[in-house]
């Protein structure tokens, strides 16, 4: 009897391991050593949030998403990532 072995491609999105927010600039460090930026001004419920609020951005989903408590505002680092924006 022969066994034949596949190997298959894992690939792994990658998470964010530190959020903040500067200047109504939302930044993320993630796992695979990057920092992304973007202005907040992107998404609708950020754009009308105060410096003070934008500051209290916790990484929630093991670092797969960014939560805004206070806004009820929540977005995922893929599609960040990926660059899917609400607001041109």
């Amino acid at each position: 009897m022969s066994t034949t072995s596949v190997e298959k491609e894992v690939t792994v999105e990658p998470a964010a391991i530190r959020a903040w927010a500067e200047k109504r600039m939302i930044f993320i460090e993630l796992t695979d050593g990057r920092i992304i930026g973007f202005p907040a001004d992107r998404f609708e419920i950020l754009k009308s949030a105060t410096d003070e609020q934008l500051k209290e951005v916790k990484i929630r989903l093991n670092g797969y998403a960014l939560r805004w408590e206070s806004l009820d505002e929540d977005i995922t680092v893929p599609g960040i990532v990926a660059g899917n924006f609400q607001l041109p």
